[in-house]
């Protein structure tokens, strides 16, 4: 081989080498859909924090959360099919582009654990969170959710260690009835479930599992 041409084979080798090594959050930032949601979140800051984490325990995680979940969200804001005057006003001009583009950058992003703060109460819901109630109907959270409160991507979402004041929130919203909606363009299977099994719960069962969870460290 000529030095010419070995040369070009060095060459090629460590760029090859340089870009199998190259930092995974590198590669992400070249995503056109990371890059506009990095762009777009901004706007979201107040609430969610610059990264998905909320500082505020009213206002949810985001970070790590299924990009299809939260596009869906703000889908269901934007329709009115989640009522959330505040929410809908933000997705009124997002095209559903600008909403997968959202939800990629906060998937992408690590999200930090809020834990739980009562930890009595926490351990009481354990049992009803992996193992469900049989004899009143009530499926395992885990099931859906997975033992680590991680969720299945695209189909249910990341709960561990989203704040309790949050998640208790949305419990109570399923159970009344004010979240959940089907409507014509989406007829939200999800939701109907989360209606019938929160229906079925308890006030204080709703607030353990709360606590549960914010204790849980998805990965």
């Amino acid at each position: 081989m000529s030095i010419k041409n070995c040369l070009h084979s060095t060459v090629v080798l460590f760029a090859l080498f340089s870009l199998a090594n190259t930092p995974v959050f590198a590669q992400v930032d070249k995503d056109p859909d990371y890059v506009k949601g990095q762009a777009a979140a901004g706007v979201c800051a107040g609430c969610h924090g610059i990264d998905g984490n909320s500082t505020i325990p009213t206002q949810p995680n985001l970070a790590g959360s299924g990009w299809q979940y939260t596009a869906r969200q703000l889908k269901h804001f934007k329709t009115g099919q989640r009522d959330n005057a505040v929410m809908k006003g933000f997705a009124a001009n997002l095209s559903d582009a600008d909403m997968k583009a959202l939800g990629v950058y906060f998937a992408a992003q690590k999200a930090r654990p809020v834990g739980a703060r009562d930890l009595a109460l926490a351990k009481s819901a354990e049992k009803l969170y992996r193992a469900g109630d049989a004899a009143r109907g009530i499926p395992a959270c885990a099931g859906c959710h997975s033992p680590s409160g991680a969720g299945i991507p695209g189909q249910y979402p990341r709960i561990g260690g989203q704040h309790s004041e949050y998640t208790l929130t949305q419990l109570t919203a399923f159970k009344t009835g004010t979240r959940g909606k089907a409507s014509k363009e989406d007829a939200n299977p999800n939701g109907k479930m989360m209606m019938a099994i929160a229906a079925k719960l308890t006030d204080a069962e709703m607030k353990a599992l709360a606590e549960y969870t914010a204790g849980l460290a998805a990965k």
